[in-house]
């Protein structure tokens, strides 16, 4: 399952440079799937939808940090444990309940990620 950002957020930023996705972003940025990988052309979102790699996006959260869940693998193939979990000051990044995917799943994601 993909990571998130509670609203106990205190936006100190701590979590931002942990993510080797680039999937965090300061609340109210909008965020492409491009930004921080190689990523080129059209990119299916986990919706089913597909959206082109540079496209910019609306922000998830206007008020604290997010995690963008289509570029969050939890960390699966760079870390033991999610960094912005380990990093996180208040404990405010927790694992989505509405977003369960396996250790495989996670490296493919990673893997789509990281040409």
């Amino acid at each position: 399952m993909a990571i998130i950002i509670t609203d106990e957020c205190i936006n100190c930023g701590a979590c931002e440079p942990e993510c080797p996705n680039h999937a965090i972003y300061e609340g109210g940025v909008e965020w492409a799937i491009s930004d921080g990988n190689t990523v080129k052309g059209g990119y299916a979102l986990e919706d089913g939808s597909t959206v082109d790699a540079h496209h910019k996006n609306n922000p998830v959260s206007d008020d604290y940090y997010f995690i963008v869940p289509d570029k969050c693998t939890e960390c699966v193939g760079f870390h033991e444990e999610p960094q912005c979990a380990a990093v996180c000051p208040v404990d405010c990044c927790v694992p989505d309940p509405d977003r369960t995917e396996t250790k495989d799943q996670l490296l493919h994601k990673k893997e789509r990620l990281h040409l």
